[in-house]
């Protein structure tokens, strides 16, 4: 064997390892999603399908790039802390909460898997977390709306009142 055929032979297998690394697939993720309506709800199949289309137009799609468990607890409960403990035993890389009881039970289950929420009225009122500017711990999300807008609306009522007493 010559230095030039050995120096290549050395040099392949070297590269070898890097060559099989690059053509592994990325890690499928997985998110867990527990809902607080029943499986059979048309609110929660909008839900889920805009779910799946806002993931997949950012490139997702689910059974290629990530796998989507669902839990339907359908306001019953005992059943948001089964389903919460069911999720993580998927080992999910993040979990969505549709409603307060649904973030409730995940939060007393977990404090290390991210939760996102929403669906949730006063997340800081309920102690979910901190404050939306800075939630804190494992848990992030969406309100329906912001409680200190509230004076406004009524700001809104009275100042439409006064107009119509006017004319």
């Amino acid at each position: 064997m010559n230095r030039r055929t050995f120096i290549m032979l050395i040099g392949g297998a070297a590269m070898w390892p890097r060559a099989a690394r690059a053509q592994q697939r990325e890690k499928m993720r997985r998110v867990g999603v527990l809902m607080n309506l029943a499986a059979d709800d048309t609110e929660g199949s909008a839900r889920v399908t805009a779910l799946a289309q806002g993931l997949q137009e950012l490139g997702w799609r689910d059974g290629r790039d990530v796998r989507i468990d669902y839990r339907w607890a359908a306001a019953d409960a005992p059943s948001f802390h089964r389903h919460a403990q069911e999720l993580l035993t998927l080992a999910p890389d993040v979990i969505i909460a549709s409603a307060t009881p649904s973030v409730v039970a995940l939060q007393q289950a977990t404090r290390t898997v991210p939760i996102v929420f929403v669906g949730v009225a006063d997340p800081v009122g309920a102690g979910l977390v901190e404050s939306l500017a800075h939630p804190g711990g494992n848990t992030t999300g969406f309100s329906i709306f912001e409680y200190s807008i509230s004076g406004k609306w009524l700001e809104l009522l009275v100042g439409s009142t006064d107009r119509r007493n006017t004319f």
